[in-house]
């Protein structure tokens, strides 16, 4: 079994910053995909960003060169520093593991944060 805790959502005005981190604990493959999504009110789950184990990194349009997503493999702890702040970044963000073996697909989810930019 796998569990993902995420930190560091809040309030935060226009034009600011937060950084999220999300800790991976269980069993956890050395080699996984790790990010972020994200859910505003009345929209479906987007993808934010992901990070392999190896360092290869994908983000959505709407957040390139305002947000980073970045991993310490040896904490299992992917991170989100996210600059630049709209007010339609708000969401609930949620961490993501996605590890594959023969045969098999393994999915979880963290139980989000909020994240609201507001002034």
């Amino acid at each position: 079994q796998v569990q993902l805790v995420e930190s560091g959502g809040g309030l935060v005005q226009p034009g600011g910053s937060l950084r999220l981190s999300c800790a991976a604990s269980g069993s956890i493959f050395s080699i996984n995909t790790m990010g972020w999504y994200r859910q505003a009110p009345g929209k479906e789950r987007e993808l934010v960003a992901t990070i392999t184990s190896a360092g290869t990194t994908n983000y959505a349009d709407s957040v390139k060169d305002r947000f980073a997503v970045f991993r310490d493999n040896a904490k299992n702890t992917v991170y989100l520093q996210m600059n630049s702040l709209k007010p339609e970044d708000t969401a609930i963000y949620y961490c993501n593991l996605d590890q594959r073996t023969i045969g098999r697909r393994y999915n979880y989810w963290g139980q989000g944060t909020q994240v609201t930019v507001s002034s």
